[in-house]
């Protein structure tokens, strides 16, 4: 199966979820709500509101910033994207349903985002949790430093 149907399949899966959650919350079930899931659903990966605003203008969808935002902390309130503070002043999101739990590699230098998976760090988190009785719910671990690709241009400097 391709990347596209894929990812087509986990939006249906997530719209069926944002269904029952805008019903039973008594919010309006929008066409732009829809579209905006959509767009993250099939197109993006870690995003800002903005570059989903413009990504949406630029597919000829009439959303306004306000309804990017509110949707977007709707879409967070039922588990469907995941929001990260990266760095300063700087908020990103991403899909959450149907996807992998895993952690960030964040670029100090270019903001390249890089996501890693590793059993170990899962079982370390819920061994410590375990340790101070504590129910993990999830966890998030960024790592700051350089990419390759910056050290490469730093050490060419």
């Amino acid at each position: 199966m391709s990347e596209e149907n894929i990812n087509i399949t986990r939006y249906k899966a997530a719209e069926k979820k944002f269904k029952f959650f805008l019903e039973t919350n008594k919010n309006r079930k929008t066409p732009e709500r829809f579209a905006i899931l959509k767009e993250i659903y099939v197109n993006q990966h870690h995003f800002d509101a903005e570059e989903l605003y413009i990504k949406m203008k630029q597919n000829a969808y009439r959303v306004s910033r306000a309804t990017i935002y509110n949707t977007l902390d709707i879409l967070v309130s039922c588990d469907l994207v995941r929001r990260h503070q990266f760095g300063v002043n700087k908020t990103l999101y991403e899909r959450s349903y149907g996807f992998a739990k895993h952690d960030h590699f964040i670029c100090t230098r270019c903001g390249a985002i890089e996501e890693f998976d590793d059993m170990g760090v899962h079982t370390a988190v819920n061994n410590q949790g375990e340790l101070l009785n504590w129910k993990i719910e999830h966890h998030a671990l960024n790592i700051y430093g350089l990419c390759d690709k910056c050290q490469q241009n730093h050490s060419a400097e």
